[in-house]
């Protein structure tokens, strides 16, 4: 796992990075860790800024603000954050404050719920969609 403030050529993937504040050189901004491919995590994680997972982790998450799923990202856990954005595998419930958005390659068991949605054609998802002006999660 590799902690940063930004991540300019790793976070440059036009679109996976959609609706996270961006640095003027392209960066994700406050991006403070990166779970890479091949690494694998168990256990609970929680964290203030952003953090992008191209690894495998179970367990939960908890974020105040964004997590970002990888194409190469497998998650197992409940998930709770303000925006989750998911481009790899999910298994479990995501719960959004905010936003949630599922790219082309994302696939998604469990249900979602979130104020916002937005499902590109080819995501996959399994399970039940609850939006609500606002959520009923604790961050």
């Amino acid at each position: 796992m590799a902690f940063l403030r930004t991540r300019g050529e790793e976070a440059s993937g036009e679109g996976v990075l959609a609706g996270i504040p961006q640095t003027p050189t392209g960066g994700a901004a406050n991006l403070s860790a990166f779970i890479d491919q091949g690494s694998e995590f168990e256990g609970k994680l929680s964290f203030k800024d952003t953090v992008r997972v191209d690894g495998c982790f179970r367990g939960e998450i908890t974020s105040q603000n964004t997590l970002v799923v990888g194409e190469t990202g497998e998650i197992m856990a409940t998930v709770r954050s303000r925006n989750v954005i998911v481009s790899g595998t999910v298994t479990g419930n995501i719960f959004a404050s905010e936003r949630i958005v599922l790219h082309k390659t994302a696939r998604v068991e469990g249900d979602i719920e979130a104020g916002s949605i937005a499902i590109e054609e080819g995501a996959m998802l399994n399970g039940k969609i609850i939006m609500s002006g606002t959520p009923k999660i604790s961050l």
